[in-house]
């Protein structure tokens, strides 16, 4: 059974043109995509800008509401769950946003912000909220010095890394990487990826990986999932796809990759 099934999911934005915006425009961004994703699994979501692939993503956490489909999560109804229902599901659904500094309240220390998510679900005791911290900031990489900095004070890598632990601390089942490494450079794109790899094996998680990177795709994923103008067009096993492709549009982003690929290991 997967962890997490969707089906005919879209998202249909409408938009007012004209003089007086008296007449209406229809955007299909999504349109009736369908997969699985299985526990343990990586599913990488790859694609050009502007695809849907981030629509897609905040969708299924219901971060965005669709016009129509479905989302299972561990065999539970997504999309037409109540509030507190809703609310309990996200203790197990995270994200990780592409900007470390735009996710990040500039107003919070450190220690706030990775806290913030355990006094909201109220999971644990106020006494077991420090020790808690201190351990998922040690699995991300950061000493306990940086619980009383502030997130102009790190730099970009670092600050990816606080994203991850606040999106962690929970404990989560499933986390959606949102362009996790493209607001930073190769180098530092190429640790996060890696942590990504090792925290995935600690702590048994699930991952949606988004990206417009085939390479950082093909590293990271177990299967593929190739999305064009708000639609699965190829999907399947990362060596089929990536070695294999059927699809006109998958071969054309193999071909846009450049020969010398990052090096991430």
């Amino acid at each position: 059974m997967p962890l997490l099934e969707v089906r005919n999911l879209a998202k249909v934005y409408t938009t007012a043109e004209g003089a007086f915006g008296k007449s209406r425009r229809e955007i299909l961004a999504v349109n009736k995509v369908s997969f699985d994703i299985h526990s343990g699994e990586t599913l990488g979501l790859v694609g050009e800008s502007g695809c849907g692939k981030t629509t897609l993503g905040r969708m299924i956490l219901r971060l965005i509401e669709p016009t129509s489909g479905e989302v299972r999560f561990n065999q539970q109804d997504v999309l037409r769950s109540a509030s507190s229902t809703l609310r309990r599901l996200r203790r197990d659904m995270q994200i990780i946003f592409q900007d470390p500094f735009g996710s990040l309240n500039p107003r919070m220390r450190v220690e706030e912000i990775i806290t913030e998510p355990l006094v909201i679900h109220d999971t644990i005791s106020r006494a077991a909220l420090r020790d808690q911290v201190r351990e998922i900031l040690q699995a991300v990489g950061l000493d306990e010095s940086a619980l009383h900095r502030y997130p102009h004070e790190f730099s970009g890598g670092q600050r990816q890394r606080i994203v991850i632990a606040r999106a962690l601390v929970l404990r989560p089942k499933f986390v959606v990487c949102d362009e996790p490494v493209s607001a930073l450079d190769v180098s530092v794109g190429a640790q996060i990826v890696n942590l990504l790899k090792t925290l995935q094996q600690q702590f048994g998680l699930t991952y949606l990986f988004i990206s417009h990177s085939m390479p950082v795709v093909r590293y990271l994923s177990d299967r593929i999932a190739v999305m064009r103008a708000g639609e699965i067009v190829d999907l399947g096993p990362c060596e089929e796809i990536t070695s294999r492709p059927t699809h006109e549009y998958t071969r054309a982003l193999l071909d846009a990759t450049p020969a010398i690929e990052l090096r991430l290991s």
